[in-house]
């Protein structure tokens, strides 16, 4: 496993290679469909987006309410290729990373290489264990949209999976597991 902490820095990113498995620690994003759509509403209106998204890693994720004595509910990933058609807009403000499950479109593995980002995969079905993680957990933007809103989360030895890497070798295409 390697241990690797937020904000991602280029040298971290350019040493991951598709397959490897990562603990990350330190502050990730959640950002799901419909803050997806309002930030890149921002962008194709040209407002400035109040975020700051530089190499940034966001979770595709919509966190349940904690339980007593813990920071959060169940916080397990969403299928990422329902955030594909925003992807690349947003990989264009500098974010270092994504984390969520499934493969992504072509268009989105070419914005990760060209930007030199990275795509993590966590495990689906394991969000309640995913949670333990996960130390503290606030809304910070859109709170409105209750699980969809941006949250803030400090994690300790998330696990995740080099899905694309900055390269954009895809363990999709590697492993056999695309959809034939």
């Amino acid at each position: 496993m390697i241990s690797i902490k937020t904000p991602l820095t280029k040298e971290a990113i350019r040493n991951l290679k598709a397959g490897d498995e990562v603990l990350l620690s330190g502050v990730i994003l959640t950002a799901r469909d419909a803050a997806h759509k309002r930030i890149y509403d921002l962008i194709k209106r040209g407002k400035r987006i109040p975020l700051n998204l530089k190499d940034a890693v966001i979770y595709y994720c919509g966190p349940t309410p904690p339980m007593p004595g813990r920071a959060i509910g169940s916080c397990g990933p969403t299928t990422s290729s329902r955030m594909d058609a925003f992807t690349p807009e947003i990989i264009n403000l500098g974010i270092g990373g994504m984390i969520g499950k499934g493969d992504r479109s072509e268009e989105v593995k070419r914005a990760i290489k060209r930007h030199k980002c990275v795509y993590f995969l966590a495990t689906g079905g394991i969000g309640a264990l995913l949670s333990t993680k996960v130390k503290s957990a606030r809304p910070i933007l859109f709170k409105e949209l209750g699980a969809e809103a941006v949250y803030k989360l400090d994690v300790r030895d998330f696990p995740l999976i080099v899905g694309i890497d900055s390269n954009g070798k895809d363990v999709y295409d590697t492993a056999g597991w695309k959809k034939k």
